[in-house]
C-alpha cells in the first residue's frame, strides 16, 4: 500500500524586497508554492535610486522568463567607469568589457523599476502577495513557527523566512536578545532625476549625457562622488558617500540639503557642483549608514525561522554586493528545500545547510565594502599617479564568476554531513 502523502512544506515570507521576492519565486520555481509573502508597505511605489547587480545575481534573472528582455530598455549600458581626482583631473578608465564576455553582463538601474519588474514577474508566476500586512511578533515550535501581525492575526507554517530589512524584528528571536547599531562614521547623498536639457548644451555636462550612458567617479580624501547617466543620457543618478557625524540608532534616509552637499563639495570639480545644482530638492535624499556585527547565525533555534538579506547580513553601498547576496539568499534556500523534497520534517536539515553554505562567503563579501571604500577615501595620490590601477574597482571571480544554484547543489551533499558530524543535525 501507498503510505499517505504528507501535506506540502508551507512557507511564510516577510518583505517584499529584492530578498523576500526572489525567495518566493525560486522556491515557485522549484515547486514548492504553498507559500505566502507578507508586505507592511500598501503599495509598492517606484522608489530609491541606482542600484546593482553583479553577474552573480543577474544571471539569475535569466531563469524567470522574459525578465531579461523587459529590463533591456532601462538598465544602464555603459561598460567603464572614468577616475578623476576631486578637482576634475581625470586618473584612469576602468574597462568592464572583458568581464563581461567571460561572465556575462552586470545590471544596474534604477531601484524601484528593477524591482517593479521582480514584483510584476512574482504575481505573474500567482505567488500570493498581502500588502499592508506589518508583522508585530515572531514566534516558533519544535513543529511549526509563526508571526502576529498588527491586526491580532496569527499565522503559522513549518518555515518563516525574515526579508524586511536590518530592523526585523526575527533578529530578536534568532539571537534571543535585541541587538543594537554602531554609527559607521559615514552617510549618503543620493539623487536620481531627469537630466535637464541644457546638460546637453553645455560644455561643462555635454560629455555626461550626449554620447549615450556615461559613468564616471571623483575620488576626495574621506568622500567619492559617482555619476552615471542613464536611458542614453536622458536620466542621471548620482551618489556621494561621505564622512557624517550624526549619532542614530539606525540607518534611515532624511531629505537632503543641496546646500550641505554643495558645502562638502566646494573646492570639487565644477562638473560635480553642476550635478549637485541641477538636482531638484525633492529628488535629493540623505542617507546615514550604521554598521551591525556580523549575527553568530541566521537560523533560529528550533530551526523554523531564518533571516535573508539585509535582515542576515547589512552590507555597505561600497560593496555593490548587498542586492546580489540577498537574490543568492533566496536560490540557494530554494534548493535546500528542494532537496528534503518539501518535507516540513526536516526544515530544520533544510536551513542548517543552507546557512553553512552561505555564512562564510556572505561575511567575506560584506568586507569588500569597507576595503573599497578605505581604498578610495585613504587614496595615496603620490602612489596613484604612478600606478592609476589601484583606483580600479576589485573584481573578483571568486564573488561574479559564481552560480549559487550549481554551488548548493554540489556542495549540499557535503555540508550536511559535515553538521552531523559535529553534532549539528
Amino acid at each position: 500500500m501507498t503510505p499517505p502523502s504528507s501535506p506540502p512544506l508551507s512557507i511564510i515570507i516577510i518583505g517584499a524586497g529584492f530578498a523576500g521576492l526572489t525567495a518566493a519565486i525560486e522556491c515557485h520555481r522549484k515547486g514548492l508554492t504553498n507559500l505566502v509573502l507578507f508586505e507592511k508597505s500598501p503599495s509598492l511605489s517606484p522608489l530609491g535610486d541606482i542600484i546593482s547587480f553583479g553577474q552573480n545575481s543577474s544571471r539569475i534573472f535569466t531563469n524567470w522568463g522574459n525578465l531579461p528582455d523587459l529590463l533591456s530598455p532601462i538598465i544602464h549600458k555603459a561598460d567603464q567607469v572614468h577616475f578623476h581626482d576631486s578637482s576634475g583631473r581625470f586618473v584612469t578608465t576602468q574597462s568592464f568589457k572583458e568581464e563581461h564576455l567571460a561572465w556575462g553582463e552586470r545590471i544596474n538601474g534604477h531601484r524601484g523599476e528593477i524591482h517593479s519588474l521582480v514584483y510584476s514577474h512574482a504575481l505573474s508566476l500567482g505567488i500570493p502577495i498581502r500588502l499592508g500586512v506589518t508583522v508585530t511578533k515572531y514566534f516558533e515550535t519544535p513543529s511549526h513557527a509563526g508571526v502576529v501581525t498588527s491586526s491580532g492575526e496569527a499565522h503559522t507554517a513549518d518555515l518563516v523566512i525574515a526579508a524586511e530589512g536590518v530592523r526585523s524584528k526575527a533578529r530578536t528571536l534568532i539571537l534571543g536578545e535585541e541587538d543594537h547599531a554602531l554609527p559607521s562614521g559615514y552617510a549618503v547623498f543620493r539623487s536620481w532625476f531627469p537630466t535637464p536639457p541644457s546638460f546637453f548644451s553645455s560644455p561643462l555636462t555635454s560629455h555626461l549625457v550626449s554620447r549615450g550612458d556615461t559613468h564616471n567617479a571623483w575620488i576626495g580624501t574621506d568622500v567619492h562622488f559617482l555619476a552615471a547617466s542613464i536611458k542614453n543620457g536622458k536620466e542621471i543618478s548620482w551618489v556621494c558617500t561621505h564622512v557624517d557625524t550624526s549619532d542614530i540608532s539606525e540607518s534611515w534616509q532624511f531629505p537632503g540639503s543641496k546646500p550641505a552637499a554643495l558645502s562638502l563639495l566646494q573646492n570639487w570639480d565644477p562638473v560635480v557642483k553642476e550635478l549637485v545644482k541641477a538636482t531638484p530638492e525633492e529628488r535629493l535624499f540623505d542617507y546615514k549608514l550604521v554598521f551591525r556585527d556580523p549575527l553568530p547565525t541566521f537560523v533560529s533555534p528550533e530551526g523554523r525561522t531564518i533571516l535573508v538579506g539585509d535582515a542576515a547580513h547589512p552590507f555597505l553601498p561600497t560593496s555593490i554586493q548587498g542586492a546580489s547576496q540577498a537574490m543568492e539568499d533566496g536560490v540557494v534556500l530554494a534548493v535546500c528545500l528542494d532537496r528534503i523534497k518539501g518535507d516540513g520534517t526536516k526544515v530544520k536539515e533544510a536551513v542548517r545547510v543552507w546557512e553553512g553554505l552561505r555564512y562564510e562567503r556572505v561575511h567575506r563579501v560584506q568586507k569588500t565594502g569597507v576595503t573599497t571604500r578605505e581604498q578610495w577615501h585613504k587614496a595615496d595620490w603620490d602612489v596613484i599617479w604612478k600606478e592609476p590601477e589601484v583606483l580600479h574597482l576589485k573584481r573578483e571571480g571568486w564573488i561574479l564568476d559564481f552560480d549559487s544554484e550549481r554551488d548548493a547543489e554540489e556542495r549540499y551533499e557535503r555540508v550536511r554531513e559535515g553538521l552531523v558530524k559535529e553534532g549539528r543535525l
